[in-house]
């Protein structure tokens, strides 16, 4: 089969020489602001929010990347053109976009250096999740928490993730089948591990964690207008342990897999511990919004070589 491309600094590349010098300031100091997005039959989904949100982290950390951001997008949509052809026609892909400062200055000669600015690709990995659409997910606490907003802006999307590997080590030596719910230092809930939460309660709607608390979501914003659509309201306010506890329904959303329902938190059920019915009408209507069945595509491409 061909080799997918990559785009690096300028030009498309074979994505095996899509490669980065270990001076690299994304990798000495981790400084790497990221958006990662994904198709639904070969086109890109959210793009322009996605490069938004990569404009406001390029402007928190002060990289000017020398091109524009409508231009990334070309070069973004072409990309994904290009490898998706690669694919069954009913698979899809991943794609990942990255800002660095470029060279850490301590490790290399004086000279003019730019950002470095990649995109690369992926088949989206169906089988890591496959299964939870009808199972559920699970979640618990650990003590690792999130990152202080005084650190770094909750706004920043950034390759800084140290605390969720930590995080999701001590989830799995607690439950190996879950992912670690993020606390902030107050205790409150703030996101899982590479996901937005969302509470259901039937008297109240969809709660979720304050926006200036958390990393908004893309996949956050489509779950509330989804619901909305069903006349379910949502509201945000500071949300403990127990509100997860106490749900009638939990769910994580972010980009590849969607929108995945949680059915167990610490070890214990949520609601009745099985996927509840407005999850699968609002997944439904996801499928319906992007024109094609999104767990179905996972069973279909679940098992890869």
């Amino acid at each position: 089969m061909p080799e997918p491309e990559a785009y690096l600094n300028g030009r498309f590349v074979p994505q095996s020489a899509a490669v980065l010098p270990v001076y690299d300031a994304g990798f000495v100091l981790g400084t790497t602001v990221a958006e990662q997005l994904r198709t639904f039959g070969g086109k890109l989904f959210g793009l322009e929010a996605h490069l938004k949100r990569l404009a406001n982290s390029l402007a928190i950390v002060g990289v000017n990347p020398g091109i524009e951001l409508d231009t990334l997008g070309q070069l973004a949509d072409e990309l994904a053109g290009r490898n998706h052809r690669l694919l069954d026609a009913a698979d899809d892909l991943g794609l990942c976009m990255f800002v660095t400062p470029g060279v850490y200055p301590t490790m290399v000669s004086p000279g003019d250096y730019a950002p470095t600015i990649c995109m690369h690709t992926f088949p989206i990995p169906f089988r890591l999740w496959a299964d939870k659409y009808e199972q559920g997910e699970s979640l618990v606490t650990t003590d690792v928490v999130q990152v202080p907003g005084n650190c770094w802006p909750v706004e920043l999307k950034c390759r800084s993730r140290m605390h969720y590997y930590l995080a999701d080590q001590a989830a799995r030596r607690i439950d190996p089948q879950s992912r670690a719910v993020m606390l902030d230092e107050a205790g409150y809930v703030t996101e899982s591990t590479t996901a937005n939460i969302v509470v259901y309660r039937s008297g109240e709607g969809l709660l979720t964690p304050p926006r200036t608390k958390i990393l908004s979501g893309i996949s956050l914003a489509v779950l509330i207008d989804l619901a909305a659509g069903l006349g379910v309201s949502c509201q945000e306010r500071d949300l403990r342990p127990d509100d997860l506890a106490a749900a009638d329904e939990v769910f994580l959303c972010s980009t590849s897999p969607c929108m995945l329902p949680v059915v167990r938190f610490n070890q214990r059920p949520i609601g009745r511990g099985v996927v509840g019915d407005l999850y699968r009408r609002m997944i439904d209507r996801w499928s319906q919004s992007v024109g094609l069945d999104i767990r179905a595509q996972a069973n279909l491409f679940r098992v890869r070589a």
